[in-house]
């Protein structure tokens, strides 16, 4: 990511900020990042210096615009904005450079109704001097409002809700105690069994699902049914060798165009969770694409759809689907839908992920990681996803204890 590699620069340049922060689309989890701009904490005599300091990092290749206390510097992957503000405003810029736009309008108005000033990143008492916002509690509270996460700053409802006193309480990394879909060298995956359960378990997880393409999955690798036995045996072997993680044996298998899975029932009532995807929408409908997930979503044995729209952020935005018709066979059945927080997913988004919480759908939030480096990265962004749609701790599934995961499970298979 580009704001993350801009950030290590300025790290080991030593620019002296007291802190730098990725705002805008990017703070917020947006789907789609509109731009990259970063902001900085520094006292107002330093402005110059670290402006002129940042655009001397080795990623810049030149400086598109500058004022007092922005800057636009063009880098080989695109350009990177940074704004800096001063301790006494850090609050009121964080909110005000995050944005969404029609959330920091809303802000404005009430700013207004309340006597105040809210503009350019500093609150003021309208015609009077600037009141310090360090925090962005700080400027909430100024607005007689309690904190809105960043990820609800959309503009939509969530003002209102803070003033009812109805936010969510959100669902954050802390609450995660294991990671429902990943995959190894089996299939397309970078990494062993061995090395995905070890990084998982160095990341604190309680429990972690190894869940490998099925055998005609459009991937470069897949698991085929002869290798299963296999598998099994070496998740067995690694179950001795590594104590505080539980390893479930899992497998993503595909959804053929008739709706059946790719492999057969005696072979998935071997495995501990069995997750489904569609990959190719083969020429089909929305209604035709409905039907094979809800055949996919009635079978006693699928536990997990992943990322249900197939949705690729600033390339497609996925299928089109009867997802009310989804979520209420999901929550009949007892069968979860996924946020999934590869890049190339972020899916369900937000606004879907509240639709199935709403429906009373279990969510898992999962990275579908395949390297070791990307675990806690995409597992973030399934969370930052999941907030972004009011996703609470209770709706997830992996944020409950194994027994429990074990249980939700089992309960299916007994209706079946």
């Amino acid at each position: 990511m580009l704001a993350s590699s801009v950030m290590r620069e300025a790290r080991r340049a030593g620019i002296g900020t007291d802190a730098i922060t990725a705002v805008g689309s990017i703070r917020r989890y947006a789907p789609d990042i509109g731009d990259v701009a970063l902001l900085g904490v520094v006292p107002m005599a330093r402005h110059r210096q670290v402006m002129k300091a940042f655009t001397r990092l080795p990623l810049v290749v030149d400086v598109k615009s500058e004022s007092d206390s922005t800057v636009v510097a063009g880098t080989d992957r695109g350009p990177v904005t940074l704004h800096l503000t001063t301790p006494e405003q850090a609050g009121a810029a964080l909110v005000w450079h995050t944005g969404a736009r029609a959330h920091v309008d809303q802000l404005q108005a009430r700013a207004s109704r309340l006597g105040l000033r809210f503009d350019a990143g500093a609150v003021s008492r309208t015609g009077g001097a600037e009141i310090a916002c360090a925090s962005e509690d700080e400027l909430y509270a100024k607005l007689e409002l309690p904190y809105i996460a960043p990820e609800l700053r959309s503009g939509d409802s969530e003002v209102v809700a803070a003033e009812r006193g109805e936010l969510p309480h959100l669902v954050s990394a802390e609450h995660i105690r294991g990671d429902l879909h990943m995959h190894s060298t089996w299939s397309d995956g970078r990494n062993t069994v061995a090395d995905m359960v070890s990084a998982s378990r160095q990341l604190g997880y309680e429990y972690v699902a190894i869940t490998d393409h099925s055998e005609r999955a459009w991937s470069s690798r897949t698991l085929s049914a002869s290798d299963v036995g296999k598998q099994r045996d070496e998740i067995d072997a690694l179950r001795a060798k590594f104590r505080g993680i539980e390893i479930l044996h899992g497998v993503e298998v595909d959804i053929m165009a008739n709706g059946s899975l790719d492999f057969e029932d005696d072979l998935l009532e071997g495995f501990d969770i069995v997750l489904a995807s569609l990959h190719d929408a083969g020429g089909d409908d929305e209604q035709r694409l409905s039907e094979r997930y809800l055949r996919a979503i009635r079978h006693p044995l699928v536990n997990v759809i992943t990322h249900p729209a197939n949705r690729a952020p600033g390339r497609s935005n996925g299928y089109r689907l009867d997802f009310d018709r989804l979520f209420a066979a999901a929550a009949e059945t007892g069968t979860a839908m996924e946020v999934d927080g590869a890049p190339g997913h972020l899916d369900m988004d937000g606004e879907l992920a509240r639709r199935a919480a709403a429906a009373g759908v279990t969510i898992a939030i999962d990275s579908d990681c395949h390297r070791i480096d990307g675990l806690a990265r995409q597992m973030q962004f399934g969370i930052g996803t999941a907030r972004r749609g009011w996703i609470e701790p209770a709706h997830v599934l992996n944020t409950r204890p194994i027994d429990d995961v074990r249980a939700f499970v089992a309960r299916k298979r007994g209706r079946g």
